[in-house]
């Protein structure tokens, strides 16, 4: 597990783009007030999710409007049809950790 930040650089609803080992992951806490992580990366067009909106466990990509559920990297929303990597997150003492092995078996 690498730590990324404190919990208190995410506010709540919101995402952040992190870059951990060469690896863009968007840091997401969600408004089930768990932190998730993701392939910072829309799966139908290249551009970052980090920068989308947060529904409740659901990442919107801002420039087509695919959404993918944060828990299974499943796209929810089209015009995404291909999951994203998800990847483990631990909360530790007010700290965020991320794993780079993802979660959901799905690579980029």
């Amino acid at each position: 597990m690498i730590k990324i930040c404190s919990t208190e650089d995410v506010p709540k609803g919101t995402a952040i783009s992190a870059d951990v080992d060469g690896t863009q992951i968007a840091l997401v806490h969600a408004e089930d007030d768990g932190f998730y992580a993701v392939y910072d990366e829309c799966s139908h067009a290249a551009v970052a999710l980090s920068e989308g909106e947060v529904d409740g466990c659901t990442l919107e990509c801002w420039l087509h409007g695919s959404r993918f559920d944060l828990r299974t990297g499943e796209p929810t929303g089209l015009p995404a049809t291909e999951p994203v990597p998800v990847y483990p997150v631990e909360v530790r003492d007010g700290d965020v950790y991320v794993s780079l092995t993802p979660s959901n078996g799905v690579t980029r």
